[in-house]
């Protein structure tokens, strides 16, 4: 039971913990629940100290996928900066960091851009490059300079039975008392003050405690009230922890699960002053369902080869088409959240210049989509020009050669579903061959296009593919194993096709 003599104790643990060594700290805050009343018990413990016994930095890291959502973004943002005030005001030992991905592996660099297919249980790309690697790189870099760190975590054993059985496992691996190791980083050790608490005694301390850093918890608990699902998205470290798509903590754009309650609760609990969300709500949902529908996919991986299973191929990226459809979508919301949602939302990013600059490259230099369309897109939403102040790739052909070219290859094979794509792509590696100067591998990438597309449709490449790897058993050389797998027994059908992320890359 938590109650004031409970929390007396804790803090002098936590105190004789932060004096018992010189090594930093790194504590996880989300803005949730668990990591608000993680912080607040450490930062009360921290205060009690005199000024000389603060002597060692204590690092707080938030993670910004660039799609959370817009009201848990808002009092994220805010609270950091209300911690920064208060921490130069006390003078504490506080460092406050928002940590975001590499642009090249945000969320729409690598949805829209390359056109991965929307995050699944078995499959969630996303969490590694929105999550986990930029936290690690922080840890890391925070593990070479000290040698070790502890880093805080307000994880229970109450979130679950699997978190339950994790936690015990790692404790019995304990070298020091109180810390676990890190089962992915080696010289860190994770301390987590409220792994005995249950959900009542997170909010009774919230409620019975003042914020320290003058945030109320009591605004909080309202933000809970807005969603039906009580839940936060933790700081994430491996692969393993729970997704977070079903918390009000998570990212807007989870397709993880089939419906995002809580983001539904925000905007359907008699609350019209969220309604402006609705179209994000449709967007996700829109992606989600895509999950099913293979049409919307290459029936070829990233790199052009084949995979599957028996009389089926696993799909790789989006096509063209609906790439472009999405990125239409997702300006028109963000347009529409500039003109028409409250003041204090209006300044909400959900795709930035430096996403839309590296989605054009993509689309223009690796996938040879010459027509340049993401400009054109643009321009149709916001009725003013894209500014790419870097884009220094201008050339003669565009849009009206595209078609040009498409218009041609449909009336001469309209049955070749591919020959356009074989075209484009031919027609652009020999220009940029003859702009460059540079016709070195030009031939081989012709031969690489040349062996990837020469398929009639779906059906002529899963022949194909059939046949390719019958005939490579039969003379004992290296083939698929896992299409053999199905193969021999044609009652069973691989569902998931996309059950390696390298698959898709």
């Amino acid at each position: 039971m938590i109650n004031k003599e409970a929390i007396y104790n804790l803090k002098n643990i936590i105190k004789n913990l932060y004096l018992s060594d010189d090594l930093p700290w790194v504590i996880g805050y989300s803005g949730g629940k668990d990591s608000t009343a993680t912080l607040q018990l450490v930062w009360m413990a921290i205060s009690d100290l005199p000024y000389e016994q603060r002597n060692k930095t204590v690092h707080v890291i938030n993670t910004d996928t660039l799609v959370e959502s817009p009201v848990v973004s808002k009092w994220v943002n805010s609270s950091l900066e209300l911690m920064k005030e208060a921490i130069k005001k006390d003078n504490l030992p506080f460092n406050v960091h928002q940590l975001t991905p590499n642009f090249e592996d945000s969320f729409w660099v690598n949805f829209l851009g390359k056109g991965y297919p929307a995050p699944r249980r078995n499959m969630r790309w996303c969490t590694d490059r929105l999550k986990i690697k930029p936290v690690n790189t922080f840890i890391k870099q925070k593990i070479a300079e000290h040698g070790e760190i502890i880093m805080i975590l307000g994880t229970r054993k109450a979130e679950s039975t699997n978190r339950a059985r994790s936690m015990e496992n790692l404790e019995k691996q304990r070298v020091r008392e109180l810390l676990s190791p890190n089962p992915t980083l080696k010289n860190e050790y994770v301390f987590s003050p409220l792994e005995d608490w249950s959900n009542d005694d997170v909010w009774t301390f919230l409620l019975q405690f003042k914020n320290p850093w003058g945030r109320k918890n009591t605004d909080l608990l309202t933000l809970y009230r807005g969603a039906t699902e009580d839940g936060e998205c933790p700081i994430i470290q491996d692969k393993n922890t729970p997704s977070c798509g079903n918390s009000r903590f998570g990212c807007w754009v989870c397709t993880v699960i089939s419906k995002d309650k809580s983001m539904e609760a925000m905007i359907g609990n008699g609350n019209s002053h969220n309604d402006w969300m609705r179209p994000m709500v449709d967007l996700r949902n829109e992606f989600e369902k895509s999950k099913d529908e293979r049409e919307k996919r290459s029936f070829r991986k990233m790199a052009g080869y084949l995979q599957g299973s028996y009389g089926h191929l696993n799909h790789g990226p989006y096509l063209k088409q609906f790439r472009e459809e999405w990125l239409k979508k997702l300006l028109t919301i963000q347009k529409s959240i500039r003109d028409e949602a409250p003041e204090e939302f209006r300044s909400t990013i959900l795709i930035s210049q430096q996403e839309l600059e590296a989605i054009r490259r993509i689309w223009v230099l690796e996938k040879h989509e010459f027509d340049d369309s993401l400009p054109r897109i643009y321009k149709e939403v916001f009725g003013e020009d894209f500014i790419d102040p870097t884009w220094v790739f201008s050339d003669s052909f565009g849009k009206e050669e595209w078609d040009l070219l498409k218009e041609c290859c449909q009336d001469l094979y309209p049955d070749e579903t591919l020959l356009f794509e074989l075209m484009y792509s031919a027609l652009d590696l020999e220009r940029y061959s003859e702009k460059t100067g540079n016709r070195k591998g030009l031939r081989d990438n012709l031969k690489t296009l040349i062996s990837s597309s020469f398929y009639k449709d779906e059906n002529d490449a899963l022949s194909y593919y059939t046949n390719i790897n019958v005939e490579r058993r039969e003379y004992g050389l290296e083939y698929a194993s896992r299409f053999f797998e199905t193969y021999d027994n044609p009652r069973y059908q691989q569902d998931n096709d996309d059950s390696f992320l390298e698959d898709s890359e």
